[in-house]
Formats: structure tokens, C-alpha cells, sequence
């Protein structure tokens, strides 16, 4: 059974939570919280798997709830359930720990998917925002990667991704063709690919400038 801690300054909403699972087989509301110091009094004194919060609640607002409570309590898997949009809200969530973001417009079978996705250590966004998500955490690793580049590597990758061979980068560089070889090699394993077209595509995709 997956116990459950209810977390929202509106009584219908908490209320709601408790007649949606009542009797159901697999999720339990195990209590209610209306403010963010109330979650840290509950799950101290009882067995939670999973909370479902608010962002906006009195005394401390859920998202500084969030990450104190991953810091003390990591095993427990937050799900942040809100009416605020989620391109505003949704990322930053996660990326402070929840275990995902859920609109207070969507229907009860999301809140329940997400419950279970968050109970067995998955995260749990709509479609779009989770490949928002990709893309930035794939942009994001893209610069990490470029950033340990040297200046004279990327001069090198900025060249080869114009179209220019190793003799007129040579030239370009002041420098000889077997130390533009040397350096290309050196951008074959930072970058993990194994070919010049993949390198060049690489290159193409990065901020040269």
C-alpha cells in the first residue's frame, strides 16, 4: 500500500483526496497537512511514501518544503500539485527534487499514475514538458562537454565544421598538419564519436562563437 500525505491549505482539495482513495487498493491517505511546517511535524512522526503539495502554502512555500525534506527525509518522493502553469514551475521543481508536477486541471487518473510513478522512483511530467526536459538536460550536457574543450580545439572543430581539410587548417592556425591530426583525435574522444561527418555534425550544433 502506498501511503500517502495529502498537503494543501483548501479543505475540498484535501477532503477530495480522501474520498478519491477511500477505497483504494493500492494508495492510502495516510493524513493532511495545511502548511509546509506541518509536513516536517507529520512525516517525523509517521510512515510516508509519498507527499502531494501545493506550491503556495502558509508559513513556507512548497518548493523550500521540497528541499528540506529530500535533504532529511530522501526516500520520500514528492509530487508537486498545483494550478500554477507548469512551463513556469515544472522544471525548476524537479531539478529541486520532486518526483514530478501535476495540474490541479487534470484529471484523477493522472494524480494516480503519478502517485504510483513517483512511489517506484520515476518522474512524472505531462508529455510536453517531459521533453522540454530532454531537451534542455541534452543541451545542457552538450555544454558541459564543449566546455572542456581547449581554445585551440574548438578553433580546430569551428574549422572542420566549415568544410576546411587538415592542410588548410594548417595554414589558417600556423601550425602543421600532423598537430591538427593530433588535436582532431583529441576531439574524436572528448566529443565520443568516431568519424569526421559525426564530429562536424557536432560541431554544427554547438555555439562556436
Amino acid at each position: 500500500m502506498i501511503k500517502v500525505l495529502i498537503v494543501d491549505n483548501h479543505p475540498i482539495v484535501t477532503t477530495g483526496f480522501q474520498l478519491l482513495f477511500d477505497k483504494h487498493e493500492e494508495i492510502r491517505v495516510v493524513g493532511t497537512a495545511r502548511t509546509g511546517v506541518e509536513i516536517f511535524e507529520f512525516v517525523r512522526r509517521n510512515d510516508v511514501d509519498v507527499i502531494v503539495s501545493e506550491i503556495e502554502l502558509p508559513e513556507l512555500n512548497g518548493i523550500t518544503a521540497l528541499r528540506a525534506i529530500k535533504k532529511e527525509h530522501s526516500k520520500i518522493n514528492i509530487i508537486m500539485f498545483s494550478y500554477h502553469p507548469e512551463e513556469i514551475y515544472a522544471i525548476s521543481t524537479i531539478k529541486a527534487g520532486a518526483s514530478g508536477y501535476v495540474l490541479k486541471s487534470e484529471s484523477t487518473d493522472v494524480i494516480i499514475q503519478a502517485i504510483k510513478s513517483a512511489y517506484n522512483g520515476d518522474v512524472h511530467l505531462s508529455e510536453k514538458m517531459s521533453k522540454h526536459l530532454n531537451y534542455n538536460d541534452t543541451r545542457q550536457s552538450k555544454s558541459r562537454i564543449y566546455k572542456r574543450l581547449s581554445t585551440r580545439e574548438v578553433e580546430v572543430l569551428k574549422l572542420l565544421s566549415s568544410g576546411k581539410k587538415n592542410k588548410e587548417i594548417a595554414l589558417e592556425l600556423d601550425i602543421n598538419e600532423k598537430t591538427v591530426s593530433t588535436y582532431k583525435a583529441r576531439l574524436f574522444k572528448k566529443l565520443n564519436v568516431t568519424n569526421l561527418i559525426d564530429l562536424v555534425n557536432q560541431g554544427k550544433h554547438m555555439d562556436l562563437t
